[in-house]
């Protein structure tokens, strides 16, 4: 299926691996350019090269922290003339609720909910004049179904899930569309970084706390970043005008519900 996006512009956010990365490269097979986002310049461009060797377009790579106010003020002034967004950042640590601190909340808060935010009021302006324009958040499947380690995750993330809600139905008119990508356990470094603190805790090794855990999803794995890349891209299509402001879970059945 051609996508109809051939020759637009995206801003991925934390694309130098993971979720973000599946992203970018998913986006890039269907003739988007880029600009990518990432803290570990090396990274980076290591991932900027591979995409512009294997898909053929133009990439523009940004080292900085996208949850600072200067790394988002580097990462926008890059981003003029921006048709697709996808907003992205890592979680906060797991832990239990009596041992977060306001400051916690607030590095949370700044982290996976003001951030995004703060990118949809740079970008929406141009989408909304331009009379088109996507945005996707990576959020997580704790939106639906708070996962009590995650605490600090749970409470961002729905924060910002409330914040599209609306914003989703207010641009819609404009051929602006904003929904959010619920992943569950991607083999990713924030799964091993779970799995790692799970096998702590239980004193087993990190292979029997991922097969764990995978024990727990219908599909029986964990999903790939590519497979969410292609939902991304879909989500970012011609064809996905009519979905606006909706919350689509990525987790291989894990969630169990009917709504």
């Amino acid at each position: 299926m051609d996508l109809g996006i051939k020759g637009k512009r995206a801003l991925v956010c934390a694309s130098s691996k993971g979720l973000g990365r599946g992203c970018a490269e998913a986006l890039a097979a269907e003739g988007v350019n880029l600009i990518i986002n990432g803290r570990t310049s090396e990274t980076l461009e290591a991932t900027a090269a591979h995409i512009r060797q294997h898909y053929g377009v133009d990439v523009i790579a940004i080292a900085a922290d996208i949850t600072t106010a200067e790394g988002r003020s580097a990462v926008l002034a890059a981003a003029t003339d921006i048709d697709i967004l996808v907003t992205n950042a890592g979680g906060p640590p797991p832990g239990m609720w009596h041992e977060w601190q306001r400051d916690d909340f607030i590095a949370a808060l700044d982290a996976n909910m003001l951030t995004p935010i703060a990118l949809m009021q740079a970008l929406l302006p141009h989408m909304i004049s331009q009379g088109w324009g996507r945005i996707i958040n990576i959020t997580s499947g704790s939106v639906k179904a708070p996962i009590p380690v995650l605490g600090l995750s749970n409470s961002a993330r729905a924060g910002l899930t409330g914040f599209v809600a609306g914003t989703a139905r207010q641009v819609a008119p404009h051929g602006v569309t904003i929904n959010n990508l619920l992943p569950g356990l991607h083999a990713t470094d924030r799964a091993i970084s779970l799995d790692s603190a799970a096998a702590k805790e239980q004193g087993i090794t990190l292979d029997d706390a991922k097969q764990q855990r995978c024990a727990t999803i219908p599909s029986g794995r964990y999903g790939t970043a590519q497979e969410f890349g292609a939902s991304c891209a879909y989500l970012c299509s011609q064809h996905a005008g009519f979905i606006v402001g909706q919350n689509i879970l990525l987790d291989g059945g894990a969630i169990n519900s009917t709504l």
